[in-house]
């Protein structure tokens, strides 16, 4: 009776030492998991820095042509708006001017 005792408490220590080392390497494994997710999401963000300073150049320089070019055409329409100002102002003074006064 006593070896079947001892039996059955070798067997709860044995099996409690199994679960025991069974919940470690999940505990274990759930922290590598962890460590792996944070390296990858350093990777990805190391190689998304590394692409946006690769294609800043390109986007400045895109954006500076593009900026040009809005710029020559507001250029061009001051410029237009400013002849249109000197080859009508007396015209324009007159017309105010009768429409006010009710000629």
């Amino acid at each position: 009776m006593q070896d079947m005792v001892k039996q059955i408490v070798d067997m709860d220590r044995k099996a409690r030492e199994i679960t025991d080392a069974a919940q470690l390497d999940k505990i274990n494994s759930e922290k590598e998991v962890q460590q792996k997710r944070e390296e990858i999401r350093e990777q990805y963000l190391a190689k998304a820095r590394a692409r946006i300073a690769l294609n800043e150049p390109q986007e400045r320089a895109a954006a500076e042509k593009s900026w040009e070019k809005v710029k020559q055409h507001n250029d061009e329409v001051s410029k237009r708006l400013d002849e249109l100002a000197r080859d009508k102002k007396e015209e324009w003074i007159r017309t105010i001017t009768a429409r006010v006064i009710g000629e």
